[in-house]
């Protein structure tokens, strides 16, 4: 038997609870992991709360987590590139938040030893859905991209990978926040009334694309008023205006093809070069889940919020 932190029924962050489970075995394709520290995303608390049934129906008791590091501790049959003892981080389907946990090995990258355990659990889903969105909007070098939600876990990585390529990049973010991305090479805007003339004077060639990070307020609108077409638009997160808007929705599994070789080399490279910054919002320990998705539902965040095991 392992832990896990687990909801056994939809509901607010109380309904979180440590439960025991029978230790995976690993079956072909997939590599046994010995978590040591699990990324917390917004995704967590939607699927909890049961926002995400029609889409992702969960499996009582359920346990969320879609990103952890750890050591290899199994592999199953036709796994090649890993062994037992090799340390890694990757991205999984749910079933992080655990002492153990299993993964795809074309999910799994080796975590340098330069890389904290928290810092590499922070990287799978940010690089994953920042290379995503940089393929979906098509952005190329030289133009101008807005991102709504720029100082959080995927958009402190999502400007990063976009800078390194040659994107301008233009961040909503809150006040407190702007020296950070600044930092990061981005152009920080207050969000809020009047967000369409700051954008607009800090970028008076135009905008080229926007992505919403947030999913609040007139985000989607504004950014269509900005960018000139609605398919110039991409939203992460507000699923239920998207089509009212004529916008597009990206998720994880919903473009065709993996991105997560492509996102992890891509955030390595910036870590071999020195230039990869992965700010920690919070580290919990793994028993305080339930405090980490109120912190994570609370907003405002400066990075990742990262658990402990």
């Amino acid at each position: 038997m392992t832990k896990a932190i687990a909801f056994p029924r939809y509901g607010g962050a109380d309904v979180l609870c440590p439960i025991d489970i029978e230790l995976p075995a690993a079956d072909p394709g997939q590599v046994r992991v010995a978590v040591r520290a699990v990324g917390v995303n917004p995704i967590d608390r939607k699927q909890r709360s049961g926002e995400l049934d029609a889409l992702f129906p969960a499996v009582f008791p359920a346990v969320p987590g879609f990103e952890v590091s750890g050591v290899v501790e199994a592999v199953g049959a036709e796994v090649t590139g890993f062994a037992p003892g090799d340390e890694v981080f990757g991205a999984l389907m749910g079933g992080g938040y655990a002492e153990h946990a299993l993964l795809d090995a074309d999910m799994l990258a080796h975590k340098p030893a330069t890389l904290s355990w928290e810092e590499a659990a922070a990287i799978p889903v940010a690089a994953e859905t920042s290379e995503r969105v940089l393929g979906v909007l098509g952005v190329r070098p030289g133009e101008t991209l807005l991102v709504h939600g720029a100082a959080g876990g995927v958009g402190t990585v999502l400007l990063q990978f976009a800078r390194a390529r040659g994107i301008t990049v233009v961040g909503t973010a809150s006040e407190a926040n702007h020296a950070h991305l600044r930092e990061l090479g981005a152009i920080p805007v207050t969000y809020g009334e009047g967000l369409a003339e700051r954008v607009r004077a800090v970028a008076p060639d135009g905008v080229d694309r926007a992505l919403d990070a947030v999913g609040k307020g007139d985000v989607l609108p504004l950014s269509i008023e900005l960018t000139g077409s609605a398919e110039r638009v991409l939203t992460i997160v507000d699923f239920a205006d998207a089509a009212q808007h004529g916008v597009r929705f990206s998720g994880s599994v919903d473009e065709g093809e993996s991105y997560h070789r492509r996102a992890f080399a891509a955030a390595l490279a910036l870590h071999g070069a020195g230039t990869l910054r992965l700010p920690l919002h919070r580290v919990l320990p793994l028993a305080e889940a339930a405090e980490a998705q109120r912190i994570s539902e609370q907003g405002h965040l400066r990075g990742k919020i990262v658990l402990t095991v």
